[in-house]
């Protein structure tokens, strides 16, 4: 039942209105910083009662100076706080009865999460693992009852933050690991666990999937009969490692490349999805456990509800919504997705969702999505899911703890007003320096909606912005607020300290914003790029900042990398603004424009980041307007594996003094030929010796493998290779 209450954050008294009000006494805990009350435990009392019993303790000392003390298997003489285990209760209460005040849950570890979610109510925030705001009070008083049944039963946000801080995963309700209850080695992608590749391939390519009538590994048949047989074993086997287990994936693996063939196709066509063939057999595995949950997902090919074909009661549909565009909530920019998930739910769909949060190709970058979270959840639960995954970075990202405090705070309540949320925390968090956290937020927010044709992927860079909302005057305009919180905080280090990691995410923009090399942030200001590179180095460094993307970039190759970019950028380069011309037209991206290979800015980590993308072979012939002599030539090239992004088996360089006739100066192979364990991110120059050259033409060619190998998540698809800034050195 709804709560309807008001607060005095530094008073005495904190008022609760609801519908039972008038049946419970108020009681006084802590008068004049004195209690006459002790916390009651029972002798039989596991690990989190006696947290619970603490934590109770630790909340009433901070908040008024009173120590209520703690009696185990204590007689009934005296007031109390107790806590009452009910398994058949929804949610959690705390209840004045007869003077006592009742704590009660349906299990232990949920009468821990309780306590924390009523003195919340009593004004307590729980910001960080290592930040508590607790208002000072002289009296506390228990003004009525307490009821908690959030929509959402289980919660998680994707976050070392709760994973590796239990304590404050239970103050802000979420769980402690990504699938609770689930086998570990199972959770999600596991067709390849069920039926290895390296084991079964070879000699039976008739288990795997039919892809324009060639048998590869990326997927499953999953209408042959003997994979079906292997996937109940292995489920079997798994069960019986894992006997506590309550859940397993059986899942498509991380592709879009699944089985065409006869009878799959047949049973996709008669559902009008790929979707059916995946339910039809989960349903199966699902029928041979029924006392277990088998988790399937529906995930890009697999995201469209079936016609007719419903779940079983027991098959947990893992709904995904990784294509959305995060610029505007779902049910706005997105209808399509809204569609899926009203489907499924017609289907009688036990649902779950796995919701996106973060930019993956970069955890740092400004990510205006926090506005879309809260209507996001809402049109989750108003479709019947009360199981939400929000997978955001796992390790740190720009705004981590706001984006944590935010998410688990809408997780629990998806109705609470998201601006006194966000306001709230800078305050308390930031101090002084809320200031510029809340002009960047904001400012990030109402520039998205000013670009409504943006489309904010998950798999985007900062540099997609810099034309539109993340403009180099408005990265400006937020540098100057930073600097001036900045300034408000001297003498206060901590929350220096929070400010300049609030800043990561601004300063990593900046310095992708100095690789394109213009206004307001150019190469020869040296003194503005060395200033941001220092600070987000040492804040990031500070933070213990592991990795900066989805694909294992470390935050070492990315500060060395960038330190190697600024000493070339000083460097003189005789084909910088040269002309260029190819034989073979770029792909999409850096607008298609061959002179992105010599105008001066340099790619970063992303594809979208001024690279030039080929589909075939790249061919470039760069006009010098005279002969020149020089020594080297080299060329950047991106390699991003999991995206079909790969560096090219040669390049060949090519001098010229008539445009005509063509000496071959080297052919450089790939020193880094692509293998299953090959960098998934990396940036390499390939490059001539250094020996005296001369010459007004220089030709590049960069060989593409043209497809992946059959091993690889693509295979039997394009490949790219992306190139950049040709340096012609004297």
């Amino acid at each position: 039942m709804k709560a309807y209450y008001m607060r005095f954050y530094f008073g005495i008294l904190v008022l609760l209105f609801s519908t039972n009000a008038a049946l419970s006494q108020p009681i006084t805990l802590v008068k004049n910083k004195q209690s006459n009350y002790h916390i009651s435990l029972p002798s039989e009392a596991d690990s989190f009662l006696n947290k619970s019993a603490l934590s109770f303790q630790q909340l009433v000392h901070k908040m008024t100076g009173a120590r209520i003390p703690i009696w185990s298997n204590a007689a009934t003489d005296g007031r109390s706080v107790e806590f009452r285990i009910n398994k058949n209760r929804s949610g959690y209460a705390g209840t004045i009865e007869n003077g006592n005040f009742i704590i009660e849950a349906s299990n232990s570890y949920k009468c821990w999460e309780a306590v924390f979610a009523i003195f919340e109510k009593l004004g307590c925030r729980y910001l960080s693992p290592s930040v508590t705001f607790t208002p000072t009070l002289t009296d506390l008083v228990i003004a009525t009852d307490y009821a908690f049944d959030p929509l959402v039963k289980t919660r998680t946000v994707h976050a070392k933050l709760f994973y590796e801080n239990p304590e404050f995963a239970a103050k802000r309700r979420v769980t402690t690991s990504g699938f609770p209850g689930f086998v570990p080695e199972a959770f999600v992608h596991t067709f390849h666990k069920f039926v290895p590749e390296r084991n079964y391939y070879s000699a039976h390519p008739e288990y795997y999937a039919l892809v324009k009538n060639k048998r590869l590994p990326t997927q499953l048949c999953l209408s042959n009969d003997t994979v079906y047989r292997m996937i109940k074993d292995s489920v079997a086997a798994y069960f019986n490692r894992y006997p506590n287990a309550a859940v397993i994936s059986v899942s498509q693996d991380d592709n879009t490349q699944y089985c065409e063939c006869d009878r799959c196709a047949g049973f996709d066509k008669q559902e009008g999805t790929p979707a059916a063939s995946m339910i039809r057999l989960v349903n199966k595995i699902a029928r041979d456990f029924p006392a277990k949950t088998i988790s399937t997902l529906a995930y890009q090919y697999t995201r469209k509800a079936p016609k007719t074909l419903r779940p079983e009661h027991n098959v947990l549909v893992t709904l995904c919504s990784i294509e959305c565009d995060r610029s505007a909530p779902i049910a706005v920019k997105s209808k399509d997705f809204e569609t899926d998930l009203i489907e499924w739910g017609r289907l009688g769909a036990t649902l779950q969702i796995w919701d996106y949060t973060t930019q993956f190709t970069n955890f740092l970058a400004p990510f205006p999505n926090l506005e879309t979270i809260q209507p996001n959840i809402q049109l989750f639960v108003r479709n019947g899911a009360n199981w939400i995954f929000e997978q955001h970075s796992h390790n740190t990202s720009e705004l981590y703890e706001l984006r944590c405090y935010l998410m688990s705070a809408l997780l629990w309540d998806p109705y609470a007003s998201y601006d006194k949320l966000i306001t709230e925390f800078c305050q308390l968090y930031y101090g002084k320096g809320s200031a510029a956290v809340l002009t960047y937020v904001k400012g990030l927010e109402k520039s998205i909606k000013e670009y409504p044709k943006f489309f904010l992927f998950l798999y985007g860079d900062p540099a997609q912005g810099f034309d539109t909302w993340l403009s180099g005057q408005k990265l400006l305009q937020y540098q100057q607020a930073f600097d001036q919180s900045e300034k408000a905080l001297k003498g206060q280090p901590q929350l220096l300290e929070r400010l300049n990691k609030a800043r990561i995410g601004l300063d990593y923009a900046t310095l992708e914003y100095f690789r394109t090399n213009r206004a307001p942030f150019e190469l020869n200001n040296r003194t503005v790029l060395n200033a941001v590179y220092n600070r987000f180095k040492a804040a990031t460094l500070k933070g213990n900042i592991p990795i900066v993307n989805e694909m294992g970039l470390t935050l070492d190759t990315y500060l060395k990398s960038y330190q190697q970019f600024m000493t070339n950028a000083g460097k003189k380069n005789l084909a910088r603004g040269a002309a260029v011309s190819l034989v073979n037209k770029p792909v999409k991206y850096a607008k298609e424009d061959p002179q992105t290979l010599t105008d001066g800015a340099f790619g970063g980590w992303s594809f979208f980041a001024n690279w030039l993308g080929f589909l075939n072979e790249m061919k470039a012939t760069v006009d010098l307007k005279e002969t020149k002599q020089f020594r080297s030539i080299g060329i950047n090239f991106l390699q991003v594996t999991n995206h079909v992004v790969f560096f090219p088996v040669r390049v060949k360089f090519e001098i010229s003094e008539d445009g005509i006739n063509y000496t071959t100066i080297s052919t450089v192979e790939n020193p880094f030929p692509l293998q299953k364990t090959s960098k998934v991110n990396d940036i390499y120059q390939f490059h001539t010796p250094e020996i005296p050259m001369k010459a007004r033409y220089i030709r590049v060619t960069g060989e593409n493998m043209n497809t992946p190998p059959y091993w690889h998540h693509a295979a039997g698809t394009g490949a790219w290779i992306f190139a950049d800034e040709i340096v012609v050195s004297e």
